[in-house]
């Protein structure tokens, strides 16, 4: 898909953001697309999309990591898993892909409720993100994990990139109900940061502990998430379908995942199931940025979030020129000029980090 660059180098990384990018604009458009309606077909339901976008996001992951055989993970270190031998990254591993089990569906579950704008939980999500990645960072150098300094150019784009959410979510047009007024909310809320935070905390952890010459790669980091990824939110499915079928559970959103398995949309379930397979691509992109060689979680948090921020932005424009959607309110072009300053600082902690770089190689 792209030219061949060297592992850890500026190139290789404007690559994933170029790949990251396309796919959530389709992503960012698509959603769009299916919960608004299309000529023919009838909008569909916030979880309703879930179940489809879901599987199919988890389910292109799944085939890739299946056909290229990443899950093939080879270490020195061997750990018991039960009966099993293993190597012993998987037993913090196991853990992120649980914890991206739990990100996935929250993240759907935060837009479908009344009175809270999507708009206002997209921004809350990407900001907490950017300010949990500074945090990650701050412990692990407190541990004695990493050894690379956060650069002041980065701090500065944190700074930045808070204030850019910020104005997303006090901004008037937006509309709707606060977040924080909501406990059922707050809850997945939480629920979605905790999870988060637990993940990056683990994907720094794997990439600044990864001794020179490791066997271990991002591919297979990458797999084993994704295959328990896929495992745990498979069996909680299935779960809710037993209970739901009993009887035993009950309400307007655990219906709505069980009637979209057991009933699906006829003639327009497939093709939400194809869209999902674009938010699986962007999982690739997503973790592989996350996991750059030679980057702060900072650096890479604020790569990740703000490339999501643009695209999400060039989304809701493409949807207004093509299906008639709204265009971007006057604030959200405010925003994208803020987060351009922040990438002119990002830029400039890239060019001392690629120099920092090269001085350890010739050392």
């Amino acid at each position: 898909m792209f030219f061949k660059a060297k592992e850890g180098s500026t190139t290789a990384l404007i690559q994933l953001c170029i790949g990251y990018f396309i796919f959530y604009v389709i992503t960012g458009v698509s959603v769009k697309y299916f919960l608004n309606g299309a000529p023919g077909f009838p909008a569909m339901e916030g979880m309703e999309f879930l179940v489809y976008s879901t599987a199919g996001g988890m389910g292109i992951s799944m085939l890739v990591v299946m056909i290229l055989k990443w899950y093939r993970f080879e270490s020195p270190n061997r750990a018991k898993l039960g009966p099993f031998d293993v190597p012993a990254e998987f037993l913090y591993i196991i853990p992120s892909g649980i914890c991206t089990a739990v990100v996935v569906p929250t993240t759907t579950l935060l837009y479908s409720f009344d009175g809270i704008s999507v708009m206002v939980a997209m921004v809350l999500m990407r900001g907490s993100v950017i300010v949990i990645s500074r945090f990650v960072d701050e412990l692990q150098i407190r541990q004695g994990i990493l050894k690379r300094t956060v650069y002041m150019e980065e701090n500065i784009a944190v700074i930045i990139a808070i204030a850019t959410v910020a104005l997303g979510i006090l901004s008037p047009a937006k509309g709707g109900a606060s977040p924080f007024s909501s406990v059922p909310v707050m809850v997945i809320f939480i629920s979605y940061i905790c999870a988060y935070a637990l993940r990056i905390y683990i994907m720094n952890y794997y990439k600044n502990t990864r001794p020179k010459g490791s066997t271990g790669s991002n591919k297979g980091f990458f797999a084993i998430e994704q295959i328990t990824a896929t495992t745990t939110v498979g069996l909680v499915t299935l779960v809710l379908l037993v209970l739901y079928t009993a009887g035993v559970v009950s309400g307007p959103r655990s219906n709505c995942v069980a009637e979209s398995i057991l009933s699906p949309n006829p003639g327009w379930w497939y093709w939400a199931l194809l869209a999902g397979a674009a938010y699986g691509v962007v999982a690739f992109f997503s973790v592989f940025i996350f996991m750059f060689k030679g980057r702060t979680a900072t650096f890479a948090g604020l790569v990740n979030r703000l490339t999501s921020l643009v695209a999400g932005t060039i989304a809701t424009l493409l949807f207004a020129v093509m299906f008639g959607g709204k265009y971007p309110h006057y604030m959200d072009w405010v925003g994208l000029g803020l987060i351009l300053v922040a990438v002119a600082f990002m830029t400039k902690a890239e060019k001392r980090r690629a120099r920092e770089l090269a001085q350890e190689e010739l050392g």
